[in-house]
């Protein structure tokens, strides 16, 4: 009888349901049940940057929902401790690094003339990097598209210079992001 459970574990089938039902309700609405409200503010301001850019209300539905379903499936993988040491340390690397991103966004709108791209783009994509890596033994190849999705958008020149364009008119939901993630970095949430 003892045999008979090889290769099963509840736990592990218990964990697999938990992702699965979470992403599923990764909807802009449902993102307020696993999100605190300045989180999602911050969100709702990234939904109006990324639709005003992109001119399409369902391509910046998904990347929330995409960026939801990310910070769901992480969360349950830390609060099952499934990270290894090893991976714990990159997850504080890349907690290090998204905090200092969310500085460096604040700082290129507040201060005039320092918007820098470069500078971004490579936080972004070392922020994706270090996600992958993070994830790399636990997602699947489509959540690690998903992540490939969102970085791809936030990290794209384009949209970068459109939110950055001085009196643009994608520059006062830029603002209001920006008002959103210093209230999280004052909470030390990120």
């Amino acid at each position: 009888m003892a045999g008979t459970t090889e290769g099963f574990s509840s736990k592990n089938l218990a964990l697999k349901a938990q992702k699965k039902v979470l992403s599923g309700m990764a909807s802009r609405g449902a993102a307020n049940l696993v999100v605190d409200d300045a989180t999602g503010s911050v969100l709702d301001e990234l939904y109006r940057l990324l639709r005003g850019h992109l001119n399409s209300r369902k391509e910046a539905e998904k990347i929330i929902k995409d960026i939801v379903k990310i910070v769901v499936k992480v969360g349950v993988l830390s609060r099952h401790k499934q990270f290894s040491t090893e991976e714990m340390a990159v997850a504080r690397r890349f907690k290090t690094l998204f905090h200092q991103l969310a500085m460096t966004v604040v700082t290129f709108y507040r201060v005039e003339f320092t918007f820098d791209r470069t500078v971004l783009i490579k936080h972004l994509e070392t922020c994706k990097d270090l996600l992958h890596k993070l994830v790399e033994n636990h997602l699947t190849a489509k959540s690690h598209g998903r992540v490939d999705h969102v970085f791809g958008r936030l990290a794209d020149a384009g949209f970068l210079t459109a939110v950055y364009t001085p009196g643009g008119p994608l520059f006062p939901a830029l603002g209001r992001l920006c008002d959103g993630l210093d209230q999280l970095l004052d909470d030390d949430v990120i």
